[in-house]
């Protein structure tokens, strides 16, 4: 798994909390990937991570610049026929949470910071 490349604020996230049936895992894998593929092309798309149990209980945050652009994707045609599928077919349950991002940092932003501290302190 990788970490998606996202700005430190102000860009929002699509939390898609899921606990999928044990049909159509062929299916649903390839229907995945196509989302993922079709998702990156999308005005505003910024990255997705995801990660999924083996009791079948998953998360995939997507990043977006804007609500208007996961507005756009949650209407786009191909996704909604993959909505479909999914309610009809691979998820048990599942609950979708918009919010914003205010701020976002992590282990190597900290250790860049504090370098950038020490050479200022440094001159």
């Amino acid at each position: 798994m990788k970490f998606a490349k996202t700005p430190t604020k102000d860009y929002f996230a699509c939390i898609f909390s899921s606990v999928r049936t044990s049909e159509y895992n062929e299916e649903y894998n390839e229907m995945a990937n196509e989302m993922d593929e079709l998702a990156k092309l999308q005005d505003g798309y910024l990255g997705i991570e995801s990660s999924r149990n083996n009791e079948g209980f998953g998360i995939t945050v997507s990043y977006w610049e804007s609500l208007e652009s996961i507005k756009n994707w949650k209407d786009n045609s191909n996704h909604k026929i993959a909505q479909k599928f999914g309610i009809n077919n691979w998820y048990e349950h599942y609950e979708i949470r918009i919010c914003q991002v205010k701020y976002s940092y992590s282990k190597q932003k900290q250790q860049q910071q504090q370098q950038q501290q020490q050479q200022q302190q440094q001159q």
